[in-house]
């Protein structure tokens, strides 16, 4: 037997996403965005509210980066998420790190273990939707959340938004082997 919700926005796991940018002049930004993902290889997707502060930063600077929210920070994350940059420094109020990415003109967040530095390729406007599809110029984690060199996802203890009952979960266990367990059916 199953029980149907209809028509609602469940999908699992939704990452928690900081997205960092810089205004005109120069002022670091950080959003909490929770729809986006991966669009093709190398690239990623968000889709925004057309009035963020966020998303007038990426229109006009045409670079982002987008870090991922983990279990420690999860009050500086949803902070980001449910303020506005027009009406308070976020960067300020949360105490957030600015480091200067190396590839794209964007903030990135010492607080947070792995981030994402992109290029726009595509936006697209909806009324009071924007959608940015963005090439990954490149990726960079701290050294602790590293393991024989490798990112070690568990290490992160990143956590993902959960849509039903509007809280945070931390994702962490390893439960098979991608692209070989599956060979045990062939």
């Amino acid at each position: 037997m199953r029980k149907n919700f209809g028509k609602n926005t469940f999908f699992y796991p939704l990452p928690v996403l900081i997205i960092g940018t810089y205004d005109e002049y120069g002022n670091p930004n950080a959003m909490n965005a929770a729809w986006g993902g991966i669009y093709d290889t190398n690239q990623v997707y968000l889709c925004l509210s057309s009035d963020h502060k966020t998303t007038d930063n990426i229109k006009k600077s045409q670079e982002f980066s987008i870090s991922f929210a983990d279990a420690q920070h999860v009050v500086q994350a949803d902070f980001v998420g449910i303020i506005s940059g027009y009406e308070v420094d976020k960067i300020k109020k949360a105490d957030l790190t600015v480091l200067r990415a190396e590839y794209v003109n964007a903030p990135l967040f010492d607080e947070f273990p792995m981030s994402l530095e992109c290029k726009v390729n595509k936006l697209q406007e909806d009324g009071e939707t924007t959608w940015v599809v963005a090439d990954i110029i490149n990726v960079s984690a701290k050294e602790e959340v590293l393991s024989d060199g490798k990112i070690d996802l568990k290490k992160m203890y990143l956590i993902s938004y959960d849509p039903v009952c509007h809280c945070y979960v931390e994702l962490g266990k390893t439960v098979g082997n991608a692209f070989k367990d599956g060979l045990k059916l062939k």
